[in-house]
C-alpha cells in the first residue's frame, strides 16, 4: 500500500513540475513578445519553434530533476532545500536547453539556408527561467502542504516498529513524534531489557522482546522497522535482521555511531564486502564539480561587472592611509594545506608589529576609518573572488583561519580539522547566523559540520542569499 501511494504520489509531483513548466513557458512567450515591458526589436517571432520547445522541456525537466533527488522519497526535507534544490536543477536544466539551442543554431548555420536561421531570445530564455523556478516552487509547495496534511491524517503513514527502548531508539521515536507532518506513526518499541518491558518509553509502548519481532510486525501491520540497538547487541540485531530478512520487511538500521559522524557516511563495497565511510567527501565527483563549475563562473561574473567598484575601493584605501591596496596572509585551506588569501587592507600596514597573529575587536585602534566601514559591509573580502577564482577557496565553505589559531583550536575544539575535509569560502553557514569574528569557535564549527554533512549546490545557492540578505552588515565584523 505504502509503495503505491508513494508511486502514485512521484506521478503526480511529475506531472504537476511539467505543467508548471508548460505554463512558464507559455507565461515568458506572452511575457516576452505581447507585452510591453522588453521591447521585441526584430518583431513577434513565428510561435511554432517556440511550441517545439513544449515536447522538450517535458522530457528534459523531470529527468534534471530526478538526477537532482527532486522525486527521490524523503519525508525529511525542508521547504527552503526543497525551494533551492528546485531553483539548482532548473538552472541546470535551463543550461541544458541553452547548450541544445547553441548547437542546432551552429547546425542550421552551416547546413541550412541564411532564411532558415533561427534563434531563440535570449530575454525569453531568462524569464522563463525564473518563472518556471517560482512556477515550480509555488506548485511543490502547495503539494507539500496538502501532503503533509494528508499525512497527519493518516494518508500515506508508515506504522513504524522501533527495535530498541534505550536512548537512541527513545531519540528516533521524539523526533518521529515531533514531525507528524513526515506520516510516520510509531506503533511501539521492542526491548530485551525485563525493565524496559514493564513501562512506556516516550509515551509508547513496549510490545514485546526482540525475539517477538515477526509475531508483532503481523499483529500490528507493521510497515517498517527501525533497527536502533546499542554496540553491545550485536548479535540481537543479528537476530533481528535474519528474521525479517526472511519477511522481506523494510529495515532501516540507525547506527550507535552518531557522536562520530562528523561527515556524511557512505557505504562503499569492498568486493562485496559493505563499509560504511564516516568520512566520506560530500563534495567529490560530480558534486565537486558542479561547485568548482559555479564558482567559476560566478566569481568571474562578478569580478568583470564589479571592476569599477573595486576600483574605487582600491583609490580611497591608497588615498586613505600608506600602504598597499591589497593585504595578503596566509590561511588554512583544503586538507590544511596553506595558501595566500586577498583582501582589502583595512588595517594600518604595521598593525601586528607589536601584538603579533590576534583577532580583530570592536574600536580596534589598528582598524582605519575606511576599512571599518569596508568590514562592517563585508567588502573587504570581495578580492577574494580572486582566491576562488584560482582555486585556493570555494564561493560558500568554512571561513579559513590563519596556521597560528589553527594550531591552538585543533588542541581545545574536537573534530575541528574536519572543516579542512572542503574548500575553505567567502561566506558559510556559520557566517549567515552570526557566528563569525570573535565568537564562539565551538559553535562556529558546529554550523560548518552541518554545511559538510548536508552540502547541495541548493545549500550553496541557499547560503549566497542569506549573506546578501542578512550578512552584508553584521555586528561582529570588525
Amino acid at each position: 500500500m505504502i509503495r503505491r501511494q508513494q508511486r502514485l504520489i512521484t506521478a503526480l509531483l511529475v506531472a504537476a513540475d511539467v505543467l508548471a513548466t508548460e505554463l512558464a513557458l507559455f507565461a515568458a512567450f506572452i511575457l516576452r513578445f505581447h507585452l510591453p515591458f522588453v521591447p521585441a526589436w526584430h518583431g513577434v517571432p513565428a510561435v511554432g519553434p517556440y511550441l517545439v520547445l513544449g515536447p522538450v522541456v517535458a522530457l528534459t525537466w523531470p529527468l534534471v530533476f530526478s538526477l537532482q533527488g527532486l522525486y527521490r522519497p524523503s519525508r525529511t526535507r525542508s521547504t527552503a532545500e526543497e525551494l533551492f534544490a528546485v531553483a539548482a536543477a532548473a538552472i541546470l536544466a535551463t543550461v541544458v536547453l541553452f547548450g541544445t539551442d547553441a548547437y542546432l543554431r551552429v547546425y542550421s548555420q552551416r547546413n541550412l539556408p541564411a532564411a532558415e536561421h533561427f534563434e531563440y531570445s535570449r530575454a525569453f530564455m531568462a524569464m522563463f527561467l525564473g518563472l518556471d523556478i517560482v512556477a515550480v516552487a509555488l506548485g511543490r509547495a502547495g503539494a507539500r502542504a496538502v501532503l503533509a496534511r494528508a499525512r497527519a491524517a493518516g494518508f500515506n503513514s508508515k506504522r513504524i516498529l522501533i527495535v530498541g527502548a534505550g536512548p537512541l531508539g527513545e531519540t528516533v521515536a521524539a523526533k518521529m513524534l515531533e514531525h507528524r507532518e513526515y506520516g510516520y506513526s510509531v506503533v511501539g518499541f521492542l526491548d530485551d531489557e525485563g525493565a524496559r518491558r514493564e513501562d512506556e518509553v516516550a509515551g509508547l509502548p513496549v510490545l514485546g522482546d526482540c525475539g517477538e519481532v515477526l509475531d508483532v510486525v503481523k499483529k500490528h501491520a507493521i510497515d517498517q522497522i527501525y533497527l536502533a540497538l546499542p554496540l553491545a547487541a550485536h548479535d540481537r540485531m543479528l537476530a533481528v535482521l535474519r528474521e525479517t530478512s526472511r519477511e522481506g520487511l523494510e529495515v532501516a538500521v540507525v547506527p550507535d555511531i552518531l557522536e562520530h559522524l562528523v561527515l556524511r557516511a557512505g557505504i562503499e563495497d569492498l568486493d562485496g564486502v559493505p563499509i560504511i565511510n564516516l568520512g566520506e567527501d560530500p563534495m567529490g565527483g560530480l558534486g565537486g564539480a558542479t561547485k568548482r563549475a559555479f564558482d567559476v563562473a560566478l566569481s568571474a561574473g562578478l569580478l568583470l561587472v564589479g571592476s569599477p567598484f573595486l576600483g574605487l575601493i582600491a583609490a580611497l584605501i591608497k588615498l586613505g592611509s600608506p600602504g598597499p591596496v591589497l593585504f595578503r596572509q596566509i590561511r588554512m585551506g583544503l586538507d590544511g594545506k596553506p595558501f595566500t588569501i586577498l583582501k582589502f587592507r583595512t588595517m594600518l600596514s604595521d598593525a601586528e608589529a607589536g601584538s603579533g597573529p590576534v583577532f580583530a575587536t570592536a574600536d580596534d585602534a589598528r582598524t582605519t576609518g575606511l576599512g571599518r566601514w569596508l568590514r562592517r559591509l563585508g567588502a573587504d573580502e570581495v578580492p577574494q573572488l580572486w582566491n576562488v577564482l584560482r582555486g585556493d577557496m570555494s564561493l560558500v565553505g568554512p571561513r579559513p583561519e590563519r596556521p597560528e589559531f589553527v594550531a591552538e583550536f585543533k588542541q581545545h575544539v574536537p573534530q575541528y580539522m574536519y572543516r579542512h575535509r572542503v574548500k575553505a569560502g567567502i561566506t558559510g553557514w556559520a557566517q549567515v547566523h552570526g557566528w563569525r569574528g570573535n565568537t564562539s569557535i565551538p559553535r562556529r564549527i558546529e554550523h560548518d559540520l552541518y554545511y559538510i554533512q548536508n552540502w547541495s549546490l541548493g545549500l550553496d545557492l541557499k547560503i549566497l542569499w542569506l549573506t546578501l540578505r542578512h550578512g552584508i552588515w553584521h555586528e561582529n565584523a570588525y
